[in-house]
């Protein structure tokens, strides 16, 4: 059967009284079927969407709020055209005011849901050192379903260079 639609939802608290807003982002690479592992053929985040409109974001936050999860990631598996085989899923915190990790960012947390299906639930706390992080691996099998594999992994990069380097296989 494999994924259809699917929601990835990011929420964070918002900065202490005083201090610049922490802005963090979803961003999806989708890769090539023949090239899994290449280049990303495009990059959705939240100025962008596919160019077939199967990814895109439907809520975007700056600074957090505190309200559960303000900022969400629609991917449309069943629409997804077959020239496509693996789409990868992080998180990037933006690197405006100085450097900052996920262990300075209160209350983080993502969740991949299918419909009513937790898929995947993660708060950061492993990967407490890093920019940025995979969230999750999206492959399509030799059937034609999608899967999900949690790829929870940490990188110290600022979000145009981690949207590169996200879908690099792991060493």
């Amino acid at each position: 059967m494999g994924l259809g639609k699917v929601e990835v939802r990011l929420k964070w608290d918002p900065s202490p009284y005083g201090q610049a807003p922490r802005h963090l982002d979803i961003i999806a690479a989708t890769y090539a079927a023949e090239d899994p592992y290449g280049q990303p053929v495009y990059v959705v985040h939240y100025e962008s969407r596919s160019p077939d409109g199967t990814i895109n974001m439907l809520r975007h936050s700056q600074t957090g709020m505190g309200f559960g999860f303000v900022e969400v990631m629609v991917l449309e598996f069943e629409r997804l055209s077959s020239a496509y085989g693996r789409v990868m899923v992080g998180v990037a915190i933006h690197q405006n005011d100085g450097p900052r990790t996920f262990g300075d960012i209160s209350n983080a947390g993502v969740v991949v849901v299918e419909g009513y299906r937790q898929l995947l639930a993660d708060d950061f706390a492993r990967v407490a050192d890093a920019t940025a992080a995979t969230v999750a691996e999206f492959t399509r099998g030799t059937d034609g379903a999608w899967e999900l594999r949690p790829a929870i992994r940490g990188f110290d990069s600022d979000p145009a260079v981690f949207s590169r380097e996200m879908g690099r296989a792991p060493r």
